[in-house]
């Protein structure tokens, strides 16, 4: 994967993104801004905002700031906000996920859904999405996952060689978003059909008495086709 195959890929589904992919991403995406979206006035980064579907299922009381690699994809995203009036989206930047233009400690919670077998560099993406999100706040990441069933395995990896055709990694392993220092993997759950796609929940920084290591990973089962 590389930048420009990324950004050739999402130009060519800009304008049908939603009709195709809404449906299939949307209980993930209600299911992470559920999660990350807990408290009033919280600061939120979401690295991927695609056209802005999830925007619409934040608090009122948010202050959301969304970016992306793909000014196609944005500029669907601003009229979703203009027509829905969001006023807790602070802004939508042309930005690339694995070079965050923020300070240190800038958001309370930072989100990707759907960008971590995308990026060229998941670890880059990782360690600039730890280093914007002040201590104590939440990273989620939604993603596919290689799955564990043998023949959903074989075919992810016969899809490999299309990966800059359709715009992201089919055979992307859990194992390699890298463990870094100070960032905490809380759970592991399934986040849509068939736990096909996974939830992973981050916490940035000391992890409070009871949090951490003894929390038991949810692994749900792979399903064929």
């Amino acid at each position: 994967m590389d930048l420009s195959s990324i950004k050739d890929a999402y130009r060519r589904y800009a304008r049908h993104y939603d009709t195709v992919f809404g449906p299939v991403f949307a209980a993930g995406r209600r299911m992470a801004v559920q999660r990350v979206n807990t408290r009033p006035g919280q600061r939120i980064l979401e690295v991927g905002v695609g056209t802005g579907l999830s925007l619409p299922d934040y608090r009122d009381d948010a202050r959301v700031t969304g970016i992306d690699v793909s000014p196609e994809m944005l500029q669907v995203a601003r009229r979703r906000v203009e027509a829905l009036g969001l006023a807790h989206v602070e802004g939508l930047v042309e930005m690339d996920g694995e070079c965050l233009g923020f300070p240190d400690d800038h958001f309370d919670a930072v989100v990707a859904m759907y960008v971590a077998s995308v990026v060229p560099h998941p670890d880059r993406l990782m360690a600039e999405m730890q280093r914007v999100c002040a201590p104590g706040g939440d990273v989620l990441v939604i993603n596919h996952f290689a799955s564990t069933h043998p023949l959903v395995r074989r075919a992810e990896r016969a899809l490999r060689p299309l990966s800059r055709l359709v715009g992201f990694r089919t055979d992307m392993e859990l194992d390699s978003l890298p463990e870094l220092p100070d960032l905490h993997r809380v759970s592991v759950e399934p986040a849509n059909l068939f736990g096909y796609w996974k939830l992973v929940h981050y916490r940035n920084g000391a992890m409070p008495l009871g949090e951490g290591g003894g929390v038991p990973e949810v692994q749900p089962v792979d399903q064929p086709g």
